[in-house]
């Protein structure tokens, strides 16, 4: 038998399909930080994101509202800032570090605090 749902809108504004949790091949969490001096920063245009830490020059812990179903997420990041690159560590189901490197060889890597920075977690 088929049928037809028709709806103008569907809201929910908890569990599963608040956090995009319920969903496959979507974002489940991003954040955009500006760094703003020796140790201060901003965060803003967040998703399921609770708050950002600064943990030490250059490295920031992303906490995640809802949990990650595992640690086995995808992650992507950039920074506005030339000759700073930028990676995530010590990933786990509920936070993620973001560092930022002062250089662009592996073997010359040194903190710095990037400018503009963002972060995208993709997850089942």
């Amino acid at each position: 038998m088929a049928g037809t749902l028709v709806a103008n809108t569907i809201n929910t504004d908890t569990g599963l399909f608040s956090t995009n949790n319920a969903y496959s091949g979507i974002a489940k969490a991003y954040c955009t930080i500006l760094h703003t001096g020796s140790g201060t920063f901003t965060y803003g245009q967040t998703f399921n994101v609770t708050s950002v830490t600064y943990t030490a020059t250059g490295q920031y812990l992303v906490n995640f509202t809802t949990a990650m179903p595992n640690a086995n997420y995808a992650g992507s990041v950039q920074v506005s800032q030339t000759g700073v690159c930028v990676d995530l560590t010590s990933q786990n189901t509920s936070n993620v570090n973001m560092n930022h490197w002062g250089s662009t060889t592996q073997a010359s890597y040194t903190p710095v605090n990037g400018a503009v920075s963002s972060v995208i977690i993709f997850s089942a």
